[in-house]
């Protein structure tokens, strides 16, 4: 088995979600990522949530954790910082999401570590980038989601700002800086130079959301709030209840796609009802639409009108909860899920995490061992850096 990046080296001083995520994705395609954590209690996101049977291995840093080496160091002591220069000079690659500035203090910003390792990849994940006005405001994920105007897209017009339901923006940030690392390691390949990239957490998620500012960048007119009606307006991509009470998401936005519904579901009239013929037409009679949709769907139950339209071609799904989501067949034929053992863990050491989402032709992206205890390789790591018993004694004590 080879995964593309085995033999590259990372560095992680990231903690929480947005760094974590993007060294994830790291280690499943293969690299060994070594997490520096500060004494006590490590990584934040060790004991995130309400329940403390999980502190130290919360369900949160499972997730994202998978594999790594957990090293701890406390960077305001010289000898932790001299650990941590050695550490560099030996990695391909260092991701850190300390606000701007505070690597700098440690004496491991890029200009003070480039030397260790001319060839070092260096990523800096902060909330509003390491220049700029607001270079030095705090930032998470759901502020984040309310100053680039996530928070008013979804709803309808007149509905509060809310937040997506999960930490989109870490998410997407940490896969924009996988991304963006991936990009250096290759130019490197070629030119044999490092590189420092900056990645911001709001920058992140305006080119994320492109679909919605572009259009108001080009014409001016600035988005409209549509619930659950998809992106082409269309009142055929819209969500309906069926016979059941479960609700489907239909997805019908080109005039093949439209046509083939109509004769599927017994409505050949539609294609030629002067009110639907064309797809501008249909949006201008889009409560007329829905009426007739809204009629159709109450003759069957959801998982039938999922199963028969998408067998027809239409785009279509039943709307699940997540529970629902990760019990399909579909995640185990598609490699989602990953099994991992963790000795100790509460009600059940037999977990599963999320993979990459994709797939190669062959030697799959993954990774089968569990997260690190904090510290749990600090004395390896330490001793296979030229620190000798009595220093890496000091190194654990403080």
């Amino acid at each position: 088995m080879s995964l593309p990046l085995e033999g590259i080296r990372v560095a992680d001083f990231s903690h929480v979600m947005a760094g974590p995520f993007a060294t994830h994705l790291l280690r499943l395609l293969g690299a060994e990522v070594i997490k520096i954590e500060a004494p006590g209690r490590g990584d934040t996101m060790r004991n995130y949530g309400a329940d403390r049977r999980y502190d130290g291995m919360a369900p949160a840093f499972i997730a994202v954790n998978a594999g790594k080496k957990s090293l701890v160091l406390d960077l305001k002591q010289p000898l932790a910082q001299e650990a941590a220069r050695r550490l560099i000079a030996t990695c391909d690659v260092l991701v850190e999401n300390f606000r701007p500035g505070v690597m700098a203090k440690f004496g491991l910003d890029y200009a003070s570590v480039r030397e260790l390792r001319p060839e070092l990849i260096y990523c800096s994940i902060s909330g509003y980038g390491q220049n700029g006005p607001r270079r030095d405001w705090p930032a998470i994920d759901n502020i984040v989601q309310a100053t680039t105007g996530m928070m008013t897209l979804g709803g309808t017009a007149g509905d509060a700002p809310t937040k997506v339901g999960f930490p989109v923006v870490d998410t997407l940030t940490g896969q924009t800086a996988a991304f963006a690392i991936l990009a250096a390691l290759l130019r490197r390949q070629r030119e044999r130079r490092g590189e420092y990239i900056d990645v911001a957490m709001f920058d992140a998620s305006m080119a994320f959301m492109t679909s919605a500012i572009v259009p108001y960048l080009v014409t001016g007119n600035p988005p409209e709030r549509t619930g659950n009606i998809g992106y082409s307006g269309q009142p055929t991509s819209a969500v309906f209840t069926a016979s059941d009470g479960r609700q489907i998401s239909l997805g019908v936005v080109q005039q093949a796609q439209f046509e083939t519904l109509a004769r599927e579901v017994g409505r050949e009239q539609w294609l030629r009802d002067p009110r639907f013929l064309t797809p501008d037409l249909r949006r201008k009679h889009s409560a007329e639409m829905r009426l007739e949709l809204d009629r159709v769907f109450h003759e069957a139950p959801a998982a039938q009108w999922e199963s028969r339209l998408s067998a027809a071609g239409i785009p279509c799904g039943m709307v699940r909860d997540v529970t629902e989501a990760v019990s399909l067949p579909a995640l185990e034929a598609r490699r989602l899920k990953l099994g991992l053992r963790i000795p100790g863990l509460p009600e059940r050491e037999q977990v599963e995490i999320v993979n990459a989402g994709f797939l190669f032709s062959e030697d799959q992206p993954g990774v089968n061992i569990a997260p690190p205890r904090i510290g749990e390789h600090s004395e390896d790591i330490l001793g296979s850096l030229g620190f000798n018993p009595t220093e890496i004694e000091a190194l654990r004590s403080r």
